[in-house]
């Protein structure tokens, strides 16, 4: 079995995001961990933690300083050998060895030579359990040689030649990196014409004359020893045709020349690489660089392609202004054909560089440690790949494992070594080589033979504070053999941890994928072999994540005003939260215009330069957490006015502090729209017994962003905020998250308990049930306990279920009780309740009043006085007393039956009543009865009584009859209600004459018995008013009253005026009468005269034409109207019809037939202006000029737009 191995445990730092407590340890499932406990006593074959490179180029002015560190238990010793053989490093003087350590120090600075220690270095570390070996290290001097002086030439070349400058550096070691500079040491300009090649050589497409010059300087810089070697400067100048010519004769023996051909225009040929195709061979991870530079007139540009294939996006860089492809990190898969194309405006060619990628080995599978138990099997793998193929080659201890030691346990299979049943004396360090012809790999692996029980590496108490909604991760670093299992619990008992909520790591780590509240607490850790059990303790703390809640928002500000951004900052009250502002991911300017203070940054007077992104960033030692506004500056516009609204609704709404009967509710104000904020008010909502209902909490200021809310137990409370300012109250908040309070004992009682019985023999006790809300726990019951008041009996009680009544049978008649009722849940009782007393059912009454006496008081009242009823007899609550009458039969009319009965009460213990509304003249019959809650008891003896006479009703009509000449005859009817015997009626009458004045007063005495009366010797054609009332001998009665008019002569028809009410009807014509009179006459003319005038100024003024309101359009276009003159108050009134009296309407004409038609239509802007072709202004107006129609077309033929005639005027009066 293969044992895992954790190293020491790595932290994140806080803040990250997600935020880790601390890392997964990378598991080196082959590695001891590193825990100086742990290694005190712990044996472990050495293993190679340090080494100098493979290939070591020395600096010689330098101490030679050869690497090698390893670690092991028991602490390994150093040995090196030096070009295959034991190098002794206490035969050489200049050698040393660090203490603790295999690293070789050279001291050549003092004397020596570091060409005297060339050579091949390779370190052994070993101790009991083995021995490690480190690579073949190759130590080199660094070189950097001079140039070899040579004698350079000046060039002369004819412009548009190309030229290519050599540079052919000395070889150093490392290589130089070449550059071209001047005299000044300032680098010559580069371009697509003219550029440096890999080889270091200075290549011309086409020469121009400004690249004469004396001083083409190549330098070669060899970093290692931080010197740079000048090559001689070479001479270019650049002539033309003609020139040249001159001066061939002159320098012949003096000059070389570079051709004397045209510079005429071109196609491209290579400068290099020469020829049609190449090839290129890079090893695998290296940078592979391609090459073509041209030459040509123009200056040719260079393009490259792969046949066959794509270039790799994210690998490929062009340089050299794309004179150079190269491919970063080449694989074998970037193998193929490479084409480069040079092209100007009179060609192309192209050249084929075949690339092959060659390998040197690299791991596939290193192999790994291997820590056992004593009896158990392991492999060690080891692959490699390369191009060609590595060879794989073991050794043990660094030797050979053909020639090591043989160990029964082990068996070689290729690129595995198989262990079975390993013993303690399997221990060895294993070497695994693979090499091929481009480099070679080397790797130490130990297999450690341990029987060891388990130890839990990490500190004990350890604490880990992580952000809520996060992963957390439980460090339980381990080590045993053989491999121990680890199991997780939370608490101090509790249960092991499950995968459905976790995630076990095989390296102990616990994972808590998204970190609650509830995960606080402690976590054990307990790791388990057959050799023993470990255990440690962690403790974890979630805390609330930091958040922004109100957000700096984007800004557009103008010039030199003042701008603030927001950033409000919740975050858990155990930490300690800091907030910067940047801008533009940077520091704030140092200008004292910008201002932070605790939720808002302030800048003032802003410029132009003050736009841009201003980032408020929250931190705290676990997170962090930021938000981001853009400022823009505009130019000054003006400010429009603010908008007054209700307050935006409170958000973020947060419960802390919970307890079990109060919590602190917290929340952001939203904006207040302009109008300061001037209280809050908060709701809440029971979930568990009233969902969806939501009840007043509690109002607080303002000002104010918390509250600490009393809570009542068992109640599943949601809170929401409303927020008030002088405009309104806001939407709402979205509500909390709920929380319940646990169950207690009812803080209360029923209330409106009472004791009533529904039977003699019951009680029925009553009261109103507490609601859920006020249940304060499961399971609400009643205690209900009752006893008799005046008694010695104990109390009598009952558990019920929720309910609102409880009936007491088998009780007596109306005694009275005790009662209490007591409220109780699963937790306890309420507080002890109040008593109340209440009565047992009642019965009717068993005893009449007494002494039942009646006294008149007139005609119409009487009063009654009786004895009350013993208290006992009453059996009940007692109401009061009700008295029944009737009027049995009346005096005048003595076989007239009884109406039926009447009756009053008389509430409480009242002893008399007034009886009101009697009719007089009448005998009337009494009893009183007392009454209970239960009913009425037996009646007193009927007591009868009369009253006395009263004055009489009016006559229950009136008509005049037969008028002639001089006489008129009256007919009526008796009063309904004579209210005694009536003695005789009255009749008075006087005559009106024609302005309405009343004359003499005329009375006149009938007899009773008599319902016809004829007057005579009245004036003819003259309007009389009569009065007429009945008496009996208390006094007259009401009168009614009626007017008529006597004829003018037999041959003229008596009008009928419009009776009043009650009135008859009479023969005389009131029209007819006021006609035929003079001032009548007279008032028609001059109204007639009136009316015309106004017509005359109103068709003047119609036809002035001009600009006129609607409002004048329609007063001057209306027909005239004429109405009656109202007798009321002189003023002309409308006509209106007898039937139903509906007025007419504006504008109507009234035809001598007395019919009446409807216009069609009243208001028409036709009629205002030419056609349709008038115009509104803004305010609704007519603004369009009248046309100067001068008359309206008839509609149905019944109107005319003309004038009315007075005679129409006084049609429409008849």
């Amino acid at each position: 079995m293969q044992l895992k191995i954790m190293p020491k445990k790595k932290r994140l730092s806080a803040g990250r995001v997600p935020l880790i407590l601390f890392l997964c340890q990378t598991i080196s499932a082959l590695e001891v961990p590193l825990d100086p406990k742990l290694l005190e006593d712990l044996v472990q074959p050495p293993t190679i933690t340090h080494q100098s490179p493979k290939d070591y180029i020395i600096d010689p002015r330098e101490n030679i300083v050869i690497q090698c560190e390893a670690k092991g238990k028991p602490p390994p010793s150093f040995s090196w050998t030096r070009n295959g053989t034991h190098f002794d490093i206490d035969k050489d003087p200049l050698v040393t060895m660090k203490p603790d350590s295999g690293t070789l120090i050279i001291n050549i600075m003092s004397e020596g030579k570091a060409e005297t220690y060339e050579g091949v270095y390779q370190c052994t570390a070993r101790n009991e359990r083995g021995a490690a070996i480190s690579n073949n290290i190759v130590i080199r001097p660094s070189r950097s040689p001079l140039w070899t002086k040579e004698k350079l030439e000046p060039i002369t070349l004819q412009n548009g030649q190309p030229l290519v400058l050599p540079c052919r550096p000395p070889i150093g070691l490392p290589p130089a990196i070449i550059f071209w500079m001047d005299n000044s040491f300032q680098r010559l300009p580069q371009s697509e014409r003219v550029s440096q090649g890999l080889n270091g050589d200075l290549y011309f497409s086409n020469v121009l004359p400004e690249d004469t010059r004396e001083d083409y300087i190549c330098y070669a810089r060899f970093n290692h020893t931080q010197t740079i070697q000048q090559k001689q400067p070479i001479s270019l100048k650049v002539i033309s045709v003609d020139e040249l010519n001159d001066t061939i004769a002159a320098n012949l023996s003096d000059t070389e020349f570079y051709g004397a051909k045209s510079s005429r225009e071109r196609p491209p040929t290579f400068l290099t690489p020469e020829g049609n195709a190449s090839h290129k061979e890079e090893l695998r991870g290296n940078v592979l660089s391609l090459e073509c530079i041209a030459e040509g007139l123009p200056t040719p540009l260079i393009y490259w392609i792969k046949e066959d294939g794509t270039l790799p996006t994210n690998r490929t860089v062009y340089r050299n202004f794309q004179k150079t492809l190269q491919i970063i990190q080449v694989s074998e898969a970037d193998s193929g054909n490479y084409q480069c194309i040079a092209k100007n405006a009179l060609g192309a060619i192209h050249h084929t560089i075949s690339v092959t990628v060659k390998a040197a080995p690299y791991w596939i599978m290193a192999p790994q440690n291997l820590v056992l138990s004593p009896g158990e099997d392991g492999t060690l793998i080891c692959r490699a790949n390369g191009n060609p193929k590595p060879r794989i080659s073991w050794l043990t201890n660094g030797v050979p494992i053909e020639i090591a030691p043989d160990d029964p346990s082990r068996r070689i299979d290729g690129d595995t070594i198989i262990f079975s049943n390993v013993q303690e004396r399997s221990s060895a360090v294993y070497q695994c080589n693979a090499s091929n012809e481009y480099g070679y790999l080397l790797a130490n692996a130990f297999v450690n033979v341990l029987a060891e029980p388990p130890r839990i590496l990490t500190s004990a108490n350890t604490l880990y504070q992580v952000i809520a909604n996060r992963p957390a991760f439980l460090d339980c670093a381990f080590f045993g053999s053989p491999l121990p299992t680890i199991e997780w619990f939370k608490g101090a008992k509790g249960s092991a941890l499950h995968e459905d909520i976790y995630v076990f790591h095989e390296n102990g780590t616990l994972e808590i994928p998204v970190a609650q509240k509830d995960n606080t607490g402690t976590y054990t850790c307990v790791a388990r072999n057959k050799l023993g059990t470990a255990k440690n303790e962690v403790h974890v703390e979630v805390k609330d994540p930091t958040r922004i809640i109100e957000q700096p928002e984007y800004a557009v500000v103008q010039r030199g005003s003042t701008v603030s951004f927001e950033c409000r900052v919740k975050h858990d009250h155990t930490l300690i939260a800091t907030v910067t502002w940047l801008k533009d991911n940077g520091e704030l300017p140092n200008d004292e215009r910008f201002t932070v203070a605790k939720d808002h940054l302030v800048v003032t007077d802003v410029r132009d330069d003050d736009g841009g992104t201003y980032t408020c960033v929250a931190n705290t030692t676990l997170d962090d957490v930021s938000a981001s506004a853009v400022l823009s500056v505009v130019a000054p516009t003006p400010t429009p006015a603010p908008i007054y609204d209700v307050p935006n609704p409170p958000f973020d709404l947060e419960l802390t502090s919970q307890l079990d009967t109060s919590v602190q509710l917290s929340w952001t104000p939203g904006d207040d729209n302009n109008s300061p904020i001037t209280k809050f008010i908060i709701e809440y909502e029971d979930a568990m017994h009233e969902a969806g209902l939501w009840h007043h909490q509690a109002e607080v200021s303002g000002t104010q962003t918390t509250a600490q809310l009393k809570l009542s137990p068992y109640v599943n409370y949601s809170f929401r905020v409303m927020a008030e300012n002088s405009i309104g109250r806001s939407l709402p908040s979205e509500a909390s998250e709920q929380y319940q309070t646990k169950a207690a004992e009812p803080d209360k009682n029923p209330t409106a308990v009472e004791g009533l019985g529904s039977e003699p023999d019951n009680l029925v006790i009553t009261w109103k049930p507490l609601n859920g809300f006020e249940s304060n726990g499961p399971g609400l019951q009643y205690k209900v306990s009752w006893r008799q008041k005046d008694g010695d009996d104990e109390w009598t009680s009952v558990v019920v279920a929720n309910v609102s009544k409880y009936i007491v049978s088998g009780t007596p008649t109306f005694v009275p009780y005790l009662i209490k009722v007591q409220a109780l849940n699963v937790v306890g009782f309420a507080p002890e309740p109040a008593v109340v007393m209440g009565h047992s059912g009642e019965d009717l009454p068993m005893v009449a009043p007494g002494n039942v006496r009646v006294n008149v008081v007139n005609s119409t009242l009487a009063e009654v006085h009786w004895d009350p009823v013993p208290l006992k007899s009453i059996r009940g609550h007692l109401q009061g007393y009700r008295i029944y009458y009737w009027k049995a039969q009346s005096s005048s009319q003595r076989n007239r039956r009884h109406i039926e009965k009447k009756i009053l009460t008389f509430q409480g213990s009242k002893t008399h009543g007034m009886l009101p509304g009697l009719e007089p003249f009448s005998h009337y019959t009494l009893n009183v009865r007392v009454v209970n809650g239960k009913g009425e008891g037996p009646a007193s003896p009927d007591r009868a009584f009369s009253t006395p006479e009263g004055v009489p009703s009016a006559p229950s009509s009136l008509k005049i009859v037969n008028p002639t000449l001089d006489s008129l005859t009256l007919e009526w009817d008796p009063p309904s209600h004579p209210n005694g015997l009536l003695t005789e009626y009255t009749l008075k009458y006087q005559p009106i004459n024609s302005t309405h004045e009343l004359g003499p007063l005329i009375d006149l005495k009938i007899p009773a018995n008599k319902t016809r009366w004829t007057l005579k010797n009245l004036n003819f054609s003259t309007r009389y008013k009569f009065y007429f009332y009945a008496q009996t001998s208390v006094g007259p009665g009401s009168q009614i009253t009626e007017e008529a008019v006597t004829t003018v002569d037999e041959g003229k028809m008596a009008g009928i005026l419009p009776p009043d009410v009650g009135a008859g009807k009479a023969m005389a014509s009131r029209q007819v009468d006021i006609a035929t009179q003079g001032w009548f006459i007279g008032l028609m003319c001059a109204v007639a005269l009136l009316i015309l005038i106004l017509l005359i100024v109103c068709f003047i003024r119609r036809n002035k034409g001009g600009k006129y309101p609607v409002k004048e359009k329609e007063d001057a276009h209306a027909d005239p109207e004429i109405q009656p003159m109202k007798e009321d108050d002189g003023t002309f009134g409308e006509y209106s019809d007898a039937e139903d009296h509906k007025p007419l309407k504006k504008g109507s004409r009234t035809p001598s037939d007395r019919t009446v038609k409807k216009e069609d239509s009243d208001d028409s802007l036709v009629d205002y202006g030419e056609g349709v072709n008038g115009q509104f202004n803004e305010d609704g107006s007519f603004i369009g000029q009248y046309s100067g129609k001068k008359e309206k077309e008839p509609a149905e033929g019944n109107e005319s737009s003309e004038a009315p005639s007075p005679v129409n005027a006084m049609n429409s009066f008849v």
